[in-house]
């Protein structure tokens, strides 16, 4: 019996504690089949990079590469492992933002994130009619591209997230079942400067024509998935050619007012220079694309406050 537990205490001072960073490390092996290429990916030398790969085979006491072909290719615990090995990284990436949540549970504060467009348009009357139904409290907003504020939420390092949606262009909180509900409505419009006799400068054509110059959203503009998704195949074979690209409907609105190029702008950002004609529809009324404006929740059970607000929402419905 003593020689056991002396055995036992050996081995578990002899097992590697296992480091998380050995599965960014084996993630990127996996994709690349390379060593060199992957120790080059995250910045460590090769041998260094071997290492730290067979550290985690020792851990888990089972190789997960076969080494005798090249690339080199993933073993059957490779393969089972590269899913575990996500699945644990998405967990621990949540981790802080529960841990607040647990901590906030009876906090006034609510923490949403909302992208930069409806952040400076429709959420600020939004809220003053939210109010008036209910007092909110204390609000910390993050501001940020619908990629970002996605990943805030999937971190649960917000509660909720408000952001335009079309049923096209569905996302990854969709994909992971996050609960939304629709709080209003929005509408892209293409638009141009307008010229001296008031019509507009840059005009999207549906036959040939010149080239058009196009102010275009970046990937990780929320704006510029649904442009995409609704229009990318029907653009492709038109004269259109980006001249500009941005993250923010804001600085493509600027662009578009110096005459810079056609843009699809939201109503709700726009709706002052349509009224005054310095910004005029620049394609027959087919080419609009109208938008959901949609909040979104974590999974976990949210604060207090937090949960408050989600109900007041859902009976308060589209505004």
């Amino acid at each position: 019996m003593l020689t056991n537990a002396v055995f036992l205490a050996f081995h578990a001072l002899k097992e590697p504690a296992m480091n998380l960073l050995w599965l960014d490390d084996f993630l990127v092996l996996a994709e690349t089949g390379n060593f060199s290429r992957a120790a080059d990916e995250r910045h460590l030398t090769q041998p260094a990079f071997s290492r730290r790969i067979r550290s985690l085979e020792e851990w888990l006491g089972a190789d997960l590469f076969d080494r005798s072909v090249q690339p080199a290719k993933l073993t059957e615990v490779g393969e089972w492992f590269r899913g575990a090995s996500r699945d644990l990284l998405v967990h621990v990436a949540r981790l802080p933002g529960e841990a607040r949540t647990v901590a906030e549970a009876n906090s006034s504060t609510l923490r949403l994130a909302s992208t930069h467009a409806l952040s400076f348009t429709f959420l600020p009357g939004w809220l003053r009619g939210m109010e008036a139904r209910s007092p909110v409290g204390r609000i910390q907003l993050d501001s940020d591209v619908l990629q970002r504020c996605e990943s805030l939420l999937q971190q649960s390092k917000v509660h909720l997230l408000l952001c335009h949606s079309h049923p096209k262009a569905r996302g990854a909180l969709e994909a992971s079942g996050y609960a939304s509900m629709q709080v209003g409505t929005d509408e892209l419009i293409p638009v141009s400067a307008a010229d001296a006799t008031g019509k507009a400068r840059h005009w999207l054509p549906e036959l040939r024509a010149n080239q058009v110059p196009l102010l275009s959203y970046s990937e990780e503009s929320g704006l510029g998935r649904i442009v995409r998704a609704v229009w990318g195949a029907e653009l492709e074979p038109l004269p259109v050619h980006v001249v500009f690209s941005a993250h923010l409907a804001s600085v493509l609105r600027t662009m578009a007012l110096e005459g810079r190029g056609l843009a699809w702008l939201p109503r709700t950002l726009i709706a002052e220079d349509l009224a005054s004609r310095t910004l005029v529809e620049a394609a027959l009324p087919r080419w609009r694309i109208p938008l959901e404006i949609r909040l979104y929740r974590d999974h976990i059970a949210l604060g207090r406050a937090a949960e408050t607000f989600w109900r007041e929402t859902c009976e308060a419905g589209v505004r």
